[in-house]
């Protein structure tokens, strides 16, 4: 399969492309955020928003341009509205006119947060439970057990980019799951 008749499947949904597209460019945008954030897990999850954003957003594809080049645009914004959103957990504050200083965001649950976030933990536990049975296992051992790709793929003897696949979808319909109700 060529990559333009596979962005043409992929914009009629077909699954078979998704996965020749994301195996096919997987490794370029991973090592473009690798480069610019060195660190293995940002430059992973920002490459699966990549593509999750990019699957999402096929259609607005423009065939004048190629596809690698509009996947790492996809990814660089990315980044940069991740940078952008921890740079405001600090505050610029002025205490005095002449006196300026740092504030640090307090970012320490209180017992009402606690409570929140262990209703919202037992929510979302419900949601994955309405997932099939192999979409709950790759999410539990990725964002439970905190197990890398590797291991994942180890673990359900799959390899690497079937894993990223099987989350990324997983991930979408948990989404959609979470958004209706």
């Amino acid at each position: 399969m060529e990559v333009k008749e596979a962005i043409n499947k992929a914009k009629n949904k077909e699954q078979i492309a998704f996965k020749f597209l994301l195996d096919k460019f997987w490794n370029d945008v991973y090592a473009f955020q690798l480069q610019r954030t060195l660190n293995e897990n940002d430059a992973e999850d920002i490459t699966i928003q990549t593509f999750s954003k990019a699957f999402d957003k096929i259609d607005t594809y423009n065939e004048e341009y190629k596809f690698k080049t509009w996947l790492i645009t996809i990814s660089k914004n990315i980044h940069i509205d991740l940078v952008r959103k921890q740079k405001r957990t600090i505050n610029n504050t002025s205490k005095d006119d002449d006196d300026n200083y740092f504030q640090i965001v307090d970012d320490s649950p209180t017992p009402e947060d606690k409570i929140i976030t262990e209703q919202n933990l037992a929510k979302l536990l419900r949601d994955i439970k309405k997932l099939k049975p192999h979409y709950q296992e790759v999410i539990n051992l990725r964002y439970f057990q905190e197990l890398s790709y590797k291991e994942i793929s180890e673990e359900l003897k799959e390899p690497i980019n079937n894993v990223k696949v099987k989350l990324l979808r997983a991930k979408k319909l948990l989404a959609a799951i979470i958004t209706k109700a």
